[in-house]
């Protein structure tokens, strides 16, 4: 299990934002006080620090997030702004290309691909830095949010309380990255065919180098 706790602030404009690639109408969650209110946390670039759309957890502070997208996507960073005080999450565990996770059984008894420890007191939006090559070809993730951390072994569980509370507030959830597409067309851009060239015949290619030399030919 890979933990991440490194965080930074974002400064000026995101331009690898995934939100444009985010499946948004099959965003889903379990244990939120509104189900719906799972899609209203992918939020555009221009709207990350608005408080005025939230994602609350139910009967405690746990709560899963699925997030689906359109194409494959390379992951290089969660971004997160989320709820202060006892309203903070204090872990967040992430699983990739999961879609058998349905429950809160299955999260606690899967290792997932990183679990990050998340920072507490930060008013804006905090990005998570992945590990990018457990994250190359992603077609969904899992999140699971919580308070509480479990340590498993051997079947034995035993729970420790954090700083959290019953309650876990998410503001807005965002991804860096890119994906196979954009990759094509950043190296199709450096591709740049001379005017005409691909459409002339061989034989008229090599009638006009010939014609060339002899032109300079003294």
């Amino acid at each position: 299990m890979a933990d991440n706790s490194a965080a930074s602030n974002l400064v000026g404009t995101d331009l690898s934002n995934l939100y444009a690639f985010i499946d948004k109408d099959n965003v889903h969650g379990l244990n939120l006080a509104v189900p719906e209110d799972a899609k209203d946390i992918i939020k555009p670039w221009d709207e990350r620090e608005s408080t005025d759309k939230y994602a609350d957890s139910g009967v405690d502070d746990q709560m899963i997030l699925h997030i689906p997208f359109t194409q494959q996507v390379r992951l290089k960073s969660i971004l997160l702004k989320l709820g202060r005080g006892e309203a903070t999450p204090q872990h967040l565990r992430v699983y990739a290309n999961f879609p058998n996770i349905v429950d809160f059984n299955d999260a606690e008894t899967t290792t997932p691909h990183v679990n990050i420890t998340l920072l507490d007191g930060e008013t804006g939006v905090i990005e998570y830095p992945f590990r990018v090559a457990a994250f190359t070809s992603v077609t969904s993730l899992s999140l699971f949010f919580v308070s509480l951390i479990l340590l498993v072994n051997m079947a034995k569980i035993a729970q420790s309380e954090s700083v959290g509370g019953e309650l876990s507030r998410i503001f807005f959830l965002g991804f860096r990255g890119d994906t196979k597409s954009t990759n094509r067309e950043g190296t199709s851009k450096l591709e740049i065919p001379a005017a005409n060239a691909a459409d002339a015949p061989l034989v008229d290619k090599v009638s006009e180098r010939a014609g060339n030399a002899q032109t300079t030919a003294r």
